[in-house]
């Protein structure tokens, strides 16, 4: 194994790399396609927030799931639920039917995602082995975020949008393909208690919760990048093309210092790392807007990919170790819930704010705030044990 990597994981991060692209290719086409029909910038952050509606809504349901049935069953199903958003778009791609589409392909991404992360989480011994396979995991995502945008930019371009959607629809069955040989780990046995748990009473404890708003002040980044590559690509009149590369080059980033993670981690601390990829997004925010060129926009998006990147393994890291082991499903859905019900509502706050102060006001509002977080980050050194 190197920092980690085993073949088990190795089949885990191939499955997750498209699956994930799935989704990540439809909420680049599906936007450019409304504007293109006309709809406006309103119309497309609804279009964005319904990614992450159906992720709000599930999440518990999914890791209490996972909790019980353990990986190949919520990825098979999520499979299901991809590959049927993606056709449907095929089918007809108008703005009803894509809104269906984006609820599909965002639903099945975040409860796969919950599998995904309980495993390898309960399959680390060590917290040096947790920051590995996450960051290792965490290279699923950001790979596909370049894959996605950029396969659907190419075949829009080429083959037109139902093209597009096509290829997306096979991507998930690539990944059953990759997991179904997984084999699952001994189911955990929990505790017998008096009182019955309840997800909310992870919440309670001060470091958990820490945890979780440290983690929306970033994922509101990503939300916001996603939002604004497109509508200012469109604006500048760039092809479909440069647009899905611009998201490409942030996601490679993200993909790449993910793969330097796993041979550091011994010698990294996590709450550091997410001080130092704060405090760079909120600089990199406060200069993006003056970026007019493609080139430009792109660097930008690889120094943001590279500090953003650095984030997800250093927070999963940080939730295993501070939750116990037969509540990781819950916990991971705590996660996922939280940062998707920001998912939902942001799109819808940026396009409205972009519509009154613009979009350099957007970028400099997040990384105002992304800066004020710096503190709260800092104070999640000291994790306590998991009860």
């Amino acid at each position: 194994m190197i920092g980690g990597l085993s073949p088990g994981l190795a089949r885990l991060i191939a499955g997750h790399v498209f699956l994930h692209a799935c989704m990540a290719g439809t909420r680049m086409a599906a936007p450019l396609l409304a504007l293109r029909a006309g709809h406006s910038e309103a119309a497309v952050g609804v279009l964005l927030a319904l990614f992450a509606t159906t992720q709000v809504f599930l999440a518990l349901p999914a890791g209490r799931y996972a909790d019980r049935h353990g990986l190949r069953r919520p990825v098979g199903l999520s499979v299901i639920a991809a590959t049927t958003g993606a056709a449907l778009a095929v089918a007809f791609p108008i703005f009803p039917v894509l809104c269906a589409s984006a609820l599909l392909t965002g639903g099945a991404t975040g409860a796969a995602s919950i599998a995904l992360q309980r495993h390898v989480g309960r399959a680390a011994e060590t917290p040096t082995q947790l920051k590995q396979v996450f960051s290792w995991l965490a290279i699923g995502p950001a790979f596909s975020n370049f894959v996605g945008p950029f396969t659907a930019g190419i075949m829009i371009d080429h083959g037109g949008f139902r093209a597009a959607f096509l290829l997306l629809a096979v991507l998930p069955v690539v990944c059953w393909f990759w997991v179904r040989t997984v084999p699952d780990l001994p189911a955990v046995v929990a505790p017998s208690l008096r009182k019955k748990s309840r997800a909310w009473d992870l919440v309670a404890e001060p470091t958990f919760r820490r945890l979780l708003l440290v983690n929306w002040f970033l994922s509101s980044c990503w939300d916001v990048h996603t939002f604004v590559v497109p509508v200012l690509g469109h604006e500048r009149g760039l092809s479909a093309s440069v647009i899905g590369t611009i998201l490409g080059a942030f996601a490679m980033a993200a993909a790449l210092i993910r793969l330097v993670l796993p041979l550091l981690a011994a010698r990294l601390r996590e709450h550091l790392v997410v001080v130092g990829a704060m405090s760079a997004t909120a600089a990199l925010f406060a200069i993006y807007p003056f970026m007019q060129a493609a080139p430009a926009m792109a660097i930008c998006s690889v120094l943001l990919g590279a500090a953003l990147g650095s984030v997800q393994p250093m927070i999963m890291s940080m939730l295993h170790q501070i939750t116990p082991e037969h509540r990781h499903g819950e916990a991971v859905a705590m996660r996922v819930m939280v940062i998707n019900a920001s998912s939902v509502s942001m799109p819808l706050l940026f396009g409205m704010a972009g519509s009154v102060i613009g979009i350099a006001g957007v970028f400099w509002v997040t990384g105002a705030a992304v800066a004020a977080g710096t503190r709260l980050a800092m104070r999640l050194g000291d994790l306590p044990p998991a009860p």
